[in-house]
């Protein structure tokens, strides 16, 4: 399985476009160590050929240009499989609205997804030109799947959602009035023919026994990198929320991540959605020296590698 990152931060980008904070401002003058950041998204491809996105930014026309492996190699086409969504949040779905040109699209989602992406959103109807412009495949917890090319043919990777502690997106709260379990979800990707699996679980507020026991079986883990200490927002914007609040769990602190996941033994651990605020941006940071001391790395655009 070759995976390739496309985009590693949380909403908003670094340089988030209305922050001035040391980060933000540090990056755009060049007087911080720490490389600038799109929005979360991640692609993986089990033959060099067809490929599947995780998660669809809003600067996904950027990231594919980013790439290209996942060009056109003839007029109307794309190497493009499939675009997975692990929440409804609008950094992991909104790029859907900018493939709208056309093109047949095929998105993985839970129900609970799917329903919040489609029902009362007159924007949806650029995605509806010509019939079946979008097939939507149905992610139900706990059960693995072959994970399928457009034309429904095998890809040699299969998927499983997986319960995660989370909450539903801010903007559909006046209209679902209360959390499910399909709002958001981990992926576990498994590649058939060597058995490596990957774990993808970007938005985590804490850990479930679920989780821990995917995590225990997982060869390399993509993890909710988003804040580095629960007050992080409220540090730099009195009228923030706590990591909790915004169902993240922080890295650092005594019950944060990189304590509980200490005695977890896996090959590859890497810190994805991390928030402009985090200091773990910053390549000379006390805290990027921990997360690297406990053989962790930071997920950046381009990080690239083979499972």
């Amino acid at each position: 399985m070759r995976v390739r990152v496309l985009g590693s931060s949380a909403g908003g980008g670094f340089p988030q476009w209305n922050c001035g904070c040391e980060n933000c401002r540090g990056v755009r003058e060049g007087t911080i160590q720490a490389l600038p950041r799109t929005q979360e998204s991640v692609c993986i491809t089990a033959d060099d050929q067809d490929w599947f996105l995780i998660q669809a930014s809003p600067e996904i026309r950027q990231q594919i240009e980013s790439f290209p492996s996942l060009h056109p190699s003839h007029l109307r086409h794309s190497p493009i499989q499939a675009i997975v969504l692990t929440n409804g949040d609008l950094d992991h779905c909104l790029g859907l609205l900018s493939l709208r040109e056309s093109y047949p699209l095929v998105v993985y989602a839970t129900e609970r997804v799917q329903q919040g992406f489609i029902e009362n959103n007159s924007l949806y109807r650029t995605l509806q030109r010509f019939p079946n412009q979008i097939t939507w495949r149905r992610l139900s917890l706990g059960h693995e799947i072959p994970l399928l090319r457009g034309n429904g043919k095998p890809s040699g990777l299969t998927i499983e959602a997986v319960t995660v502690p989370g909450q539903r997106p801010l903007h559909l709260r006046t209209t679902q009035l209360s959390d499910d379990p399909e709002d958001n979800v981990g992926l576990k990707i498994c590649e058939t023919s060597t058995g490596r699996t990957l774990l993808y679980l970007s938005s985590v507020k804490k850990i479930s026994p679920e989780v821990y026991e995917c995590l225990c079986s997982a060869d390399c883990i993509f993890f909710d990198g988003t804040f580095w200490s629960e007050n992080e927002l409220l540090a730099v914007d009195s009228k923030g929320k706590k990591a909790q609040e915004m169902a993240h769990m922080p890295i650092g602190e005594k019950e944060g991540s990189l304590s509980l996941l200490a005695k977890i033994h896996i090959p590859r651990r890497i810190f994805i959605h991390v928030n402009n605020t985090n200091p773990i941006l910053r390549e000379d940071s006390l805290e990027r020296q921990l997360v690297q001391d406990a053989g962790w790395q930071v997920a950046y655009d381009g990080l690239e590698f083979e499972l």
